[in-house]
């Protein structure tokens, strides 16, 4: 975080930064959204490789969301202990707007 300039504390925006910088972010395509009241921030992934190669194999999806559990409320946590982290959607579940959807919000 500190190569990146992203100090200790800067909530969401500091996540939406941090999440520009994972090697995920120059293999899939991904968005970030924000509420209307800047309280909140959401996470698409619009397209997966890991996904996109098992459909290519006639694999069903992949159940990611265990993973992602994991993986984003660790990385969310480490960027602002504050930050609350919600699945919307994640593989194998329909998700109309992308392979998977996260919600992060500020804790009061």
């Amino acid at each position: 975080m500190d190569t990146f300039g992203i100090g200790p504390g800067q909530g969401l925006e500091g996540l939406e930064r941090a999440l520009a910088f994972r090697m995920y972010a120059v293999v899939n395509e991904q968005h970030a959204e924000w509420s209307a009241d800047g309280r909140t921030l959401r996470f698409v992934m619009d397209a997966c490789r890991v996904q996109q190669a098992r459909a290519r194999k006639g694999l069903p999806p992949f159940p990611c969301r265990p993973v992602g559990e994991v993986e984003f409320v660790t990385f969310a946590r480490a960027v602002d202990p504050r930050i609350v982290t919600r699945c919307l959607a994640c593989p194998p579940e329909p998700n109309p707007g992308g392979a998977c959807t996260w919600e992060f919000t500020l804790a009061e």
